[in-house]
């Protein structure tokens, strides 16, 4: 049975700097990915992740709703960091999907159909077509009751390798690798499938 905790793996990084996390995960990784959305913060686990494989792929599921801050801070960041992106957008537009749901509250019985059109049905795709056994994410201790449980390395529904090498980091170490590392920060970021903050999207969960 699958240790979604990875209790053995999480006991091999106890300690690592996220540096040697990304080197040990790398080092065993044939098909490495790392997922982004370009919401606050971003810039630090893309920078890592870039200097340590420059040509990873980056998998970016843009719902179509992002505010035009975090297109501009997207796109400064993809020309900044030379970014191998991997774009997945919904097979529906945002204008046609407005007609039909409009921007359904979370309690609406229509937004679980919302949250599969605009995230993760472009999700699984992307995941379908890379086939990744290493997935680099930016969950961090702190962002949910869900995300307290996990670790630095945990383990997907579907058995894939999830490694948050900034899992322990709080907003103010994260702003000091920015600032370390002279990169941009942008906090405009809108999600449509969510009302709070600290609430799953289902991607990771």
């Amino acid at each position: 049975m699958l240790d979604r905790n990875a209790t053995k793996e999480n006991l091999e990084v106890k300690g690592f700097s996220p540096d040697e996390v990304v080197k040990w995960a790398l080092a065993n990784a044939k098909r490495p990915v790392i997922t982004t959305n370009f919401r606050p913060y971003e810039a630090a686990i893309l920078h890592l992740l870039t200097r340590a494989l420059a040509s990873i792929k980056v998998l970016w599921c843009d719902t179509g709703y992002n505010t035009f801050k975090t297109y501009e801070h997207a796109h400064a960041l993809v020309d900044l960091l030379e970014l191998n992106i991997q774009l997945y957008v919904p097979l529906q537009t945002s204008a046609e999907r407005d007609v039909r749901l409009g921007l359904p509250n979370v309690d609406d019985p229509l937004h679980e159909v919302f949250s599969e059109e605009v995230k993760l049905e472009p999700f699984r795709r992307a995941m379908a077509e890379h086939k990744p056994d290493v997935w680099f994410t930016n969950l961090r201790i702190g962002q949910s009751e869900f995300r307290n449980a996990l670790d630095i390395v945990s383990y997907s529904k579907e058995g894939v390798m999830k490694v948050s090498p900034f899992y322990h980091y709080s907003d103010k170490d994260l702003d000091g690798y920015l600032h370390k590392h002279h990169l941009p920060n942008e906090f405009t970021y809108f999600d449509p499938t969510k009302v709070l903050s600290n609430r799953e999207c289902g991607i990771h969960n």
